[in-house]
C-alpha cells in the first residue's frame, strides 16, 4: 500500500509520438509521479535519450470548437444519438483496494483468447501483459501471453511514429518509475475481448508484450496494467478512435471490507443526482478536478482555495490507494477531524514504521461510523458538493478491533492534491472525457447495475452455479464473448496453503470461552469443511465483543486448496451466509488473508519417487544376487558316487 508520494523523476517511453512522462500513483506499493516531457533527440540507433530538462509540453488533444448555437445544438444531438447507439463494455472489478493495493479487471487477448488480470489505472496510458519471451518477469496470476498461439496476433512494425528495437524491426515501449520498478517490451496488436457482460464485441487493439519487469511490477500478483489515461496507446483512446464507444468510461470501487466493483468502457446514462466537476485536459496529462473547498462536519476549512490548484492541481488516480493533501490543507483537515472525535481514544498505528493517526472505540459496524466520525464534503468550483462518508477517508486498524486510521496523508512538501481510490469507495465515478467533466454518484457498487436500472443486470448474489470460476480451458472464438467469473475472485490456478479469518462476535470473552468447540464445529459445518480443518488460533475480548482468529487448512492429505474455494468461504462470511447458533449473537468479518502452501525441500517434493527408486534398486539387487547364485550352482559338475570298497591312492602328506 502506498504511504508517501514520491515526486522524483520517472521516465516513460511509448509509441506514436508520446515519448516521456512522469506520473504519480501507487500500484501495489508503487508511488510514482508523472510529468509530460517533450521528445528527446535520437541517439542514432533508433532509441531516444532521456531529457535532463523536463520542459512541460501540452499536446493538442481536442480540435477547436465551433461556438455557434447551431453547431452546439447539432453536436448535442449528435452526441445523444451516439450515446444511445454505441454499446459499452461492462466489466467486473476484482480484489480489494487496501488488501491488494489495487483493483483488477479481466481482459482476454488473442485467438483463442488468453485471460489476464490487469490493474485498472487512470494514470497509465499503455496496457501491457507479460510475454512468453520475457526472461525477467515475475510469477503472476495467469500464464504469460503466447503470441505464437494466437492466430490473430501481429507485431507492430517499426515506423517513424514509434521507438524501435535495436534491429529497427518492431516498436517497443518502456516504463521506468521513481522507486526503480520498470516495464519494457514490444508492441503488438491482437483481438481484445471484454467479458460476457459486455455489449461491445471484441476489438483489435495495440498492447505491450513485456520482455522485462523489475521492482514492484515484478513482485505484484496481478499480471499487468490496463491503461485508462489519455494517450494514443490508451485502451479508451483506441476504442474511441475506432468509434465503437463514446469518449467516456466509469469505475465503481467496492466499500470497506467488501472489495470488487464494476467498470464500464463507454457511456452510461448519468443518474439525476450525479455531482459533476470540470476536468480540463490541458491542465495536465492526468484526470484533474476543480476542488475549491473542503468541509468537516459542515464547517469550511480555513484555507486558501488556491491550495488545491498547486503544481499538478487536484488529480484523481484510480491506481493510487490513499489520498494526499498539500501541507496546509492536511494540517487543517487533521485538526478539524480530531476536534470532532474527541470522545475516541487516539492509539498507535498498525505499523510502527509510519506515524498513522488512529482511534479506537468506534465499533465494527461500518454503517454506524458516521456517529463516531464527522462527515467530509468536497466542494467544486461550480458549487456542487461531493459528500464523503467515513469509509472514504478511513481504513481499518489491522491489529485493534473497532479502531480506524486516517487514509488521507500529507503529500510531503509537494503542493499537488492526489485523490486515490479510498476517496471514491462505493462511488460511481464517470470520466466523461467528451464533455470534459467527471461525475460522482454515491452508491453501493455491488448493486450498481440494479440501481442504474440496467436491463440485463447480474445479480449481486451469485447463484450456487456461479460459485465456480467459469473460465474454461477451451476459450471461445474471438467473435464471441468469453466467459467471465462472476465472483470477485482470482484465478483457480492459485494455490492457498491456508486461509486465516478474523471475526468479531457480539458476546464477551467469559461467555465465549466454554463454547469454543461448539463455535468451531458450527463454522466448519457452515463452510462445508471438516472440523479438523478449522483451527482456533487466538481470541480476545474488547468491551462486550470478542475477536477470534481462525485458520482453515486444506483437507488432508492435500497440501493446498484452490483460491476459488478460499474466496467462497470469505464471501460466505462477508455476506453473512454463515448462520451461527443464536447463543453466539451476531458476527462480522473483520479481515482475512491467504497464505501460500509452505515451501517443501527437494527431499519432501520427491520423497515418494526416491523411496520407490530405492525399493526398485533393492528388489533388482536381490533378484540379481539370487539369479547369480542359481547360475553358479548350475555351473558346478555333479558329484560322482563311488563304491565303499573302491581303492583310493594314498595321498602324499605335505611337509609341515
Amino acid at each position: 500500500m502506498a504511504r508517501a508520494l514520491l515526486l522524483s523523476l520517472a521516465v516513460m517511453f511509448s509509441c506514436y509520438g508520446v515519448v516521456s512522462c512522469l506520473r504519480f500513483s501507487s500500484i501495489n506499493n508503487r508511488d510514482d509521479a508523472f510529468l509530460l516531457l517533450p521528445p528527446s533527440p535520437s541517439n542514432g540507433n533508433g532509441n531516444q535519450r532521456i531529457s535532463t530538462t523536463p520542459t512541460t509540453m501540452v499536446l493538442p488533444l481536442y480540435p477547436p470548437k465551433d461556438s455557434s448555437p447551431q453547431a452546439s445544438d447539432a453536436k448535442t444531438h449528435s452526441r445523444r444519438s451516439l450515446l444511445n447507439s454505441l454499446p459499452n463494455a461492462r466489466m467486473g472489478l476484482h480484489d480489494d483496494l487496501l488488501l491488494n493495493g489495487y483493483y483488477t479487471t479481466r481482459l482476454w487477448i488473442g485467438t483463442p483468447p488468453q485471460i489476464f488480470a490487469l490493474i485498472v489505472d487512470t494514470g497509465s496510458t499503455v496496457t501491457y501483459v507479460p510475454c512468453s519471451t520475457c526472461e525477467q518477469c515475475g510469477h503472476h496470476q495467469d500464464p504469460k501471453f503466447q503470441p505464437e498461439l494466437s492466430s490473430t496476433y501481429n507485431p507492430v512494425k517499426c515506423n517513424i511514429d514509434c521507438t524501435c528495437d535495436n534491429d529497427n524491426e518492431q516498436c517497443i515501449y518502456e516504463r521506468q518509475y521513481a522507486e526503480m520498478s520498470s516495464s519494457s517490451g514490444v508492441l503488438g496488436e491482437d483481438i481484445i475481448s471484454f467479458g460476457n457482460q459486455s455489449e461491445l464485441k471484441p476489438q483489435r487493439a495495440t498492447f505491450g508484450c513485456e520482455n522485462l519487469e523489475t521492482g514492484d511490477l515484478y513482485s505484484q500478483h496481478a499480471d499487468g496494467i490496463m491503461g485508462l489515461g489519455r494517450g494514443d496507446l490508451s485502451i479508451v483512446d483506441q476504442l474511441v478512435e475506432k468509434k465503437v464507444i463514446t469518449d467516456s468510461f466509469s469505475l465503481c470501487y467496492g466499500g470497506m471490507d467488501i472489495g470488487g466493483g464494476a467498470m464500464v468502457l463507454g457511456g452510461v446514462s448519468p443518474p439525476a443526482d450525479m455531482v459533476f466537476t470540470r476536468s480540463n485536459p490541458t491542465r495536465s496529462p492526468y484526470y484533474n478536478i476543480e476542488l475549491k473547498e473542503m468541509h468537516v462536519a459542515g464547517k469550511k476549512l480555513p484555507i486558501n482555495p488556491r491550495v488545491f490548484d498547486g503544481k499538478h492541481g487536484t488529480v484523481l488516480d484510480s491506481g493510487t490507494t490513499y489520498a494526499y493533501l498539500p501541507e496546509e490543507a492536511f494540517k487543517a483537515f487533521k485538526h478539524a477531524v480530531m476536534h470532532e472525535i474527541r470522545s475516541l481514544k487516539k492509539i498507535d498505528g498498525p505499523d510502527p514504521n509510519y506515524n498513522d493517526i488512529c482511534f479506537s472505540g468506534a465499533g465494527s459496524d461500518i454503517s454506524k461510523l458516521s456517529k463516531a466520525f464527522p462527515s467530509v464534503d468536497m466542494v467544486f468550483s461550480n458549487g456542487q458538493k461531493l459528500s464523503l462518508s467515513p469509509e472514504n477517508y478511513l481504513f481499518r486498524h489491522s491489529k485493534v478491533h473497532g479502531a480506524y486510521c486516517f487514509g488521507i496523508f500529507q503529500n510531503g512538501k509537494d503542493p499537488t492534491t492526489l485523490l486515490g481510490g479510498i476517496v471514491v469507495r462505493n462511488t460511481l465515478v464517470t470520466y466523461d472525457r467528451e464533455h470534459e467533466k467527471i461525475g460522482f454518484w454515491k452508491t453501493n457498487c455491488s448493486e450498481l447495475w440494479d440501481r442504474l436500472g440496467a436491463s440485463n443486470a447480474p445479480s449481486p448474489s451469485p447463484s450456487e452455479s456461479d460459485n465456480k470460476n467459469s473460465t474454461v480451458n477451451v476459450a471461445p472464438a474471438p467473435t464471441e464473448h468469453p466467459t467471465e467469473p462472476v465472483r470477485n475472485i482470482t484465478s483457480e490456478d492459485i494455490k492457498v496453503g491456508h486461509l486465516t479469518v478474523y471475526m468479531s462476535l457480539s458476546m464477551n470473552y467469559s461467555d465465549l470461552k466454554p463454547q469454543i468447540s461448539e463455535l468451531t464445529k458450527s463454522i466448519a459445518l457452515e463452510l462445508h469443511v471438516n472440523i479438523s480443518q478449522v483451527h482456533l488460533v487466538n481470541f480476545s475480548s474488547t468491551a462486550n465483543d470478542s475477536l477470534i482468529k481462525l485458520t482453515i487448512f486444506p483437507e488432508k492429505p492435500a497440501r493446498y486448496m484452490q483460491n476459488a474455494t478460499a474466496m467462497e468461504m470469505v464471501s460466505r462470511l462477508a455476506e453473512h451466509h454463515v448462520h451461527l447458533p443464536d447463543n453466539f449473537g451476531s458476527y462480522e468479518l473483520v479481515g482475512w488473508r491467504i497464505e501460500p502452501p509452505p515451501k517443501r525441500t527437494w527431499w519432501q517434493e520427491n520423497n515418494l519417487a526416491i523411496v520407490a527408486a530405492l525399493v526398485a534398486v533393492v528388489i533388482l539387487g536381490l533378484s540379481a544376487s539370487l539369479g547369480w547364485f542359481i547360475w553358479k550352482r548350475r555351473q558346478q559338475s555333479p558329484l560322482s558316487y563311488k563304491p565303499v570298497d573302491t581303492a583310493i591312492p594314498e595321498q602324499e602328506l605335505q611337509p609341515l
